[in-house]
């Protein structure tokens, strides 16, 4: 979360009660006027065409029908996955009959938070900034509760998974289809950046998921990542994806995030990540052809070249594209809005791609394991 944060001012309030839990107000009724009004506001700021106008309004109207949230509240129907010190169930939310998904964070992350009154503040500062992060490329926020030590934050369910389960399921993305995933996180990035003024600081494969209505949105950004920052043995499973300016410690901005969408691409586009290149031998003692221990990799994407897409397999203008995000000064990597006004980029948001149908096909190749669990 950019240090940017502490000066925004957010309209909607969160406290902690005497005893620590937290507290976070329902949204107003959708007949409520004010209400109402708001929510037409918050749409005609931003530039959607008619069908996402109307998937965020009935999505907002959605969740002001939701109010308050609470554990008896939910009924579980299965697991969506594990990881940044949180487990991700899908349930059903009884009094709506939405489908949810619920990330609720490990014991020892809350009791670790308890002693940190500073990061719990955070928290709910950022929690705030949730309730007011509505686009059509993030991923929607229902709201949050604390029971039992524990943190629950209830989003919009993305039934198509995140891309990197789509990658383990399905194989390599065709080209078309990153173009698209590219328009919408580049996009995503943006609102976040002029209509709330922070950054993502996690972008990769498993924090951008899709629906089988062929949206794409990014996710865990914000309060998943305060969490996981306040534990610094909880941070090396997203290191792999961060830029040699924040590893080595040095002052990063959105670049930062730019060398992360870069890093991901290829991964999405060769089916798999792509560090240690193909053919490269470890050094790590006994480690498998290729493997890497977590310090090898660090020094690897910090010393050595960055990774490119294989030659002869892409268009000239995708090379391009992934060359200008992973340049390692960030001085000399592409901005986010040279991107988003790029002639490959755009090509593919005016193009006739059917996303929904190649969400759907990839959602036909899930296991028994993953059909059961969502």
């Amino acid at each position: 979360m950019s240090k940017n944060i502490k000066n925004l001012t957010l309209p909607i309030a969160a406290t902690t009660t005497t005893n620590g839990s937290l507290e976070l107000p329902s949204p107003k009724h959708p007949n409520d006027v004010s209400s109402t009004e708001h929510l037409e506001l918050q749409l005609s700021k931003l530039e959607l065409d008619e069908q996402q106008r109307q998937r965020m309004k009935s999505f907002l109207s959605q969740k002001q029908k939701v109010g308050e949230l609470c554990e008896d509240d939910f009924e579980k129907i299965g697991e969506l996955g594990a990881g940044n010190g949180g487990v991700v169930t899908k349930v059903l939310h009884k009094l709506s009959g939405l489908i949810m998904a619920r990330k609720v964070f490990e014991q020892k992350l809350m009791i670790h938070l308890e002693v940190k009154p500073a990061v719990k503040k955070q928290i709910i500062r950022e929690l705030k900034i949730l309730h007011e992060c509505n686009s059509p490329f993030i991923v929607g926020f229902y709201g949050a509760f604390y029971s039992d030590g524990e943190i629950s934050i209830c989003m919009e369910y993305m039934d198509g998974g995140s891309l990197d389960l789509v990658i383990k399921r399905y194989g390599r993305i065709p080209e078309s289809i990153l173009g698209r995933i590219t328009s919408a996180v580049l996009r995503g990035l943006a609102y976040l950046r002029d209509k709330h003024n922070i950054i993502h600081r996690d972008v990769k494969p498993s924090n951008i998921l899709v629906n089988s209505r062929g949206e794409i949105k990014i996710c865990d950004f914000g309060v998943s990542g305060q969490l996981i920052d306040s534990m610094a043995n909880s941070f090396v499973g997203t290191r792999s994806y961060m830029s040699p300016e924040r590893l080595q410690g040095t002052h990063y901005s959105i670049a930062s995030d730019i060398w992360s969408l870069g890093l991901s691409l290829v991964e999405m586009a060769v089916g798999g990540y792509p560090i240690p290149p193909a053919g490269h031998c470890s050094e790590t003692r006994n480690a498998a052809p290729g493997a890497m221990a977590i310090f090898e990799l660090l020094n690897y994407i910090v010393n050595e070249p960055p990774p490119k897409l294989p030659p002869n397999q892409f268009s000239p203008e995708f090379e391009d594209v992934v060359n200008r995000c992973l340049q390692k000064d960030p001085n000399a990597r592409a901005d986010l809005n040279t991107l988003m006004n790029d002639r490959w980029v755009r090509r593919w948001e005016d193009a006739n791609i059917d996303m929904s149908g190649w969400v759907q096909k990839t959602m036909e190749n899930q296991t028994p394991s993953d059909k059961s669990s969502g």
